[in-house]
């Protein structure tokens, strides 16, 4: 007779599997015990099912992971770590993976689907469902989440009395803020470059629910408000059942993006690269809340061109840089973006503005006579090149902001609605690593999304001064070469400098 002896690992858990919602996210740190969790919920559905006239409680589920690798290795093997064939029945190990569980009165069907080949999302959208788990879902789309909420509340049929409960759960580590799980629990908000459509679909219904479970180690900020280590975290769930210095060993050689991610349950980006910027701290450089604008000062701006154009506001309020706003669009040419930054331009009236952009957008573009600042200036908005276009000069400007400290407070603060941005300092802006046996990476920033509002940072500090000392009169400033000609001996240079002019 098969038996189980599970216990929710926390009351985050606990609330997430007596809750009735049509979906429920639950998202938490790596060994929390999410996974497991969502197995134990199928079964208890399945035992909490109804019996039809014969007596049998009827249910089937899907269970989906982004690749067929990961749904092998990780969700199938959990899955059976807790239903062994040889207590629950025979597992079919031909696609799809199917596990059907005949257990007194309950009979229960269980189908693995990866969807990294075409059958097996054609499979998906053919099910009759009672529920569907989703596994790790910051890797699936919001489309095929869609997807899954047709198919389910199908099985069993009405004639055997229906579904009892019918829905779809889900259980992630901490996704992108930009991804639709943090957008859709009210975390963040919507991108600005989403279609009207794209906005439509990530309006929360009143029937899904998500559920944060404590980070598994908290941060120990030393001088500067920096940090310094990471304690265990004696509220996070799940402890119990892993070693005490389980968290204190994984996260020794981790970078802070992957450990804000993996073990503190934020939500953040970890990209494959070196950070360019290794003095930025989100604590440090992130306001808490919005920034206040000063009425009296000039807002300073930069500006990227391209059909990924972007550009940052900024104040500088008694030596400090404040970054306030950020505008970032993508495929969208110079003149429809000049429209929307006179817009924005138009919230910081009637300040004076001084605006810097790329000095590469004084050549024409090859679908127009007229240069992007050309087309600025015929909009109303008087912008210049920035002094120099070279990248070490421009990012030696932000980091000499970032490792200022003025009045005992950094040289740089950021509005966490700068979102890009911030993204980009935390790993997003990175140098990409070169694919060779050893830590090698690129000399110049890898170009991406967060590059083109990088720039416009750059173009900004460069242009309204920070720097300058590395450039002088347009020009950049070149490292100290000794001099050849100079006798190290007599302290003097080589020959008889009068006799040569006499000669």
């Amino acid at each position: 007779m098969a038996s189980l002896d599970y216990k929710a690992p926390g009351p985050v858990v606990k609330t997430f599997m007596k809750d009735d919602s049509f979906f429920r996210g639950l998202r938490g740190p790596v060994g929390s015990g999410k996974s497991v969790s969502c197995c134990i919920e199928i079964l208890r559905r399945a035992l909490a099912q109804e019996p039809n006239a014969e007596g049998i409680r009827k249910s089937r589920w899907a269970v989906i992971r982004n690749t067929n690798p990961q749904l092998k290795t990780t969700t199938m093997k959990t899955w059976l770590d807790w239903f062994p064939e040889e207590e629950w029945g025979k597992f079919t190990y031909s696609v799809p993976f199917t596990h059907m569980i005949k257990k007194g009165d309950i009979e229960l069907e269980v189908i693995f689907l990866a969807l990294d080949r075409p059958e097996d999302v054609k499979k998906l959208l053919s099910l009759e469902l009672t529920g569907v788990w989703i596994n790790e879902a910051r890797e699936i789309p919001k489309s095929i989440v869609d997807a899954c909420t047709m198919r389910v509340g199908r099985y069993p049929s009405m004639r055997d009395g229906g579904p009892s409960w019918y829905g779809v759960i889900a259980d992630t580590n901490a996704p992108d803020t930009e991804h639709w799980w943090p957008i859709l629990a009210g975390e963040t908000v919507l991108p600005d470059y989403l279609t009207k459509q794209e906005t439509k679909m990530l309006v929360k219904p009143d029937n899904w629910s998500f559920f944060n479970q404590p980070p598994a180690m908290t941060e120990v900020m030393g001088k500067d408000n920096v940090v310094e280590e990471y304690e265990r975290n004696e509220d996070a769930e799940n402890l119990n059942n892993l070693t005490n210095n389980y968290y204190s060993n994984i996260i020794r050689g981790k970078t802070k993006s992957w450990i804000d991610v993996y073990v503190l349950n934020k939500l953040g980006l970890i990209e494959d690269g070196k950070p360019v910027y290794d003095s930025f701290r989100t604590d440090v450089h992130v306001a808490k809340s919005d920034c206040l604008v000063a009425d009296q000062l000039p807002i300073f701006m930069g500006i990227d061109f391209g059909l990924t154009p972007a550009c940052v506001f900024a104040q500088r309020i008694r030596g400090r840089w404040v970054i306030l706003d950020e505008l970032v669009a993508e495929d969208m040419g110079i003149v429809r973006y000049s429209d929307l930054l006179k817009q924005q331009m138009a919230l910081y009236l009637p300040r004076t503005f001084h605006i810097f952009g790329d000095p590469a957008g004084d050549h024409r573009v090859q679908t127009d006579e007229a240069t992007p600042f050309q087309i600025l200036r015929s909009k109303g908005i008087n912008a210049r090149p920035a002094p120099s276009n070279d990248v070490l000069i421009r990012l030696e400007a932000v980091n000499a902001t970032l490792t200022r400290m003025t009045d005992g407070e950094s040289g740089l603060l950021i509005d966490p609605k700068c979102i890009n941005l911030i993204k980009g300092f935390s790993g997003g802006y990175h140098y990409k690593r070169i694919q060779t046996s050893g830590e090698r990476y690129d000399e110049k920033p890898n170009k991406n999304r967060f590059s083109h509002v990088h720039d416009a940072l750059q173009y900004l500090l460069l242009g309204a001064g920070e720097g300058r000392s590395l450039v002088v009169g347009g020009k950049t400033t070149r490292p100290f070469v000794a001099k050849r000609d100079f006798d190290v001996y007599t302290a003097k240079p080589k020959g008889d400098i009068f006799s040569r002019r006499n000669r």
